[in-house]
């Protein structure tokens, strides 16, 4: 069994983490830690984990986290830095599901997070970003992963098959985005009160998103080249879901049917990846609690070279906590849908 630690677990994606981990088969919940709830048994805040979890809050001080083979950091950003070298030399993995081991460009970092990176010699050799489909090898070998922030991961995905056969344009690439009101997390906000997101739809940080240049490393790597995106995200009256509209020019000389089989041929060995039949639009409902990302495409009508892709995840699972479950399994050798194997729920 591994075991495995939570540091702070109290928000929406916590939550969902002990919700898969407490159901996993190979996954023994040794810790979880909030400084708030310490004294607090976890299934009185999250009444749903009854008779599935049976662990009180502990401070971090007094979690024993140097006991156990990984650590899911469900933290604020430069949380799981502070405590990196100290996991590390125990022999501990980590997996942190905030934005310190996401970007390579520690500039980049401080300039979006307002904070130096601590530990830049632990980012540049132990660590690796945790998009499965895209570092699986590099998984295996690490010992801290960066799990993808949620709008990353349906852009990537979404993107990286064109992009790895070079047949689109890395120039005026347009992802328009769109995010249930979870991924705001579970703090007292005015932003999400219901009388504030309900019934309402609006863009946000249109000026600069700190998704943006992790999106844009990423796509950069992949290209081989510097990539040019517009990303705007948006704020939807649901709870949980995104669906990402990705905008791209197709090359000359590719067909529709042809980026549908190519797509097919790319991501047909992966579980959590299903492209969908031409003419099929994905909605947010169809990925709803599982850990599944689907994808669609269309050509825009007169326009035979602006090809339009339709990306939907659940947000806390595919990406957050399903994910990060993910890079365990792969980390430790096991199947890589052990513990995931949670369909949609509808309605």
């Amino acid at each position: 069994m591994i075991k495995v630690g939570v540091v702070g677990a109290t928000g929406y994606t916590g939550v969902e983490l002990l919700r898969i981990l407490s159901q996993h088969p190979e996954a023994e919940i040794k810790a979880v830690t909030s400084r708030s709830e310490e004294g607090m048994l976890v299934s009185d805040m999250f009444p749903n984990l009854r008779k599935n979890l049976d662990l009180k809050f502990t401070t971090p001080e007094h979690a024993n986290l140097e006991d156990c083979d990984v650590v899911f950091f469900a933290t604020p950003h430069g949380v799981a830095m502070s405590q990196a070298a100290s996991l590390l030399k125990a022999g501990v993995k980590i997996i942190d599901l905030a934005a310190d081991f996401r970007l390579q460009d520690t500039d980049a970092f401080k300039k979006w997070y307002q904070q130096d990176h601590v530990c830049p010699d632990i980012l540049k050799n132990e660590s690796v970003y945790g998009l499965v489909e895209k570092n699986r090898e590099r998984i295996k070998q690490k010992k801290v992963i960066g799990n993808p922030g949620c709008y990353p991961t349906t852009v990537i995905l979404g993107l990286m098959p064109l992009l790895e056969q070079s047949w689109i344009e890395t120039q005026g690439i347009i992802a328009d985005c769109k995010s249930g009101v979870s991924g705001a997390g579970r703090k007292a906000s005015v932003g999400t009160l219901l009388a504030e997101a309900s019934d309402n739809f609006k863009a946000y940080a249109v000026s600069g998103h700190r998704h943006h240049p992790e999106i844009v490393e990423q796509l950069n790597e992949i290209a081989g080249e510097s990539v040019g995106l517009t990303f705007i995200p948006h704020l939807v009256p649901m709870i949980r879901g995104m669906f990402s509209t990705l905008y791209v020019r197709l090359k000359a000389g590719h067909t529709l049917e042809e980026v549908h089989q190519m797509y097919q041929q790319r991501y047909q060995h992966e579980t959590f990846i299903d492209v969908l039949p031409l003419g099929a639009l994905p909605e947010t409902r169809w990925v709803r609690a599982s850990n599944m990302l689907r994808i669609g495409m269309y050509i825009a009508p007169h326009d035979p070279q602006q090809l339009i892709l339709l990306v939907v995840q659940d947000n806390l699972l595919k990406g957050a906590a399903g994910q990060a479950v993910q890079n365990m399994n792969v980390m430790f050798g096991l199947k890589e849908d052990t513990g995931l194997g949670q369909m949609a729920i509808l309605p």
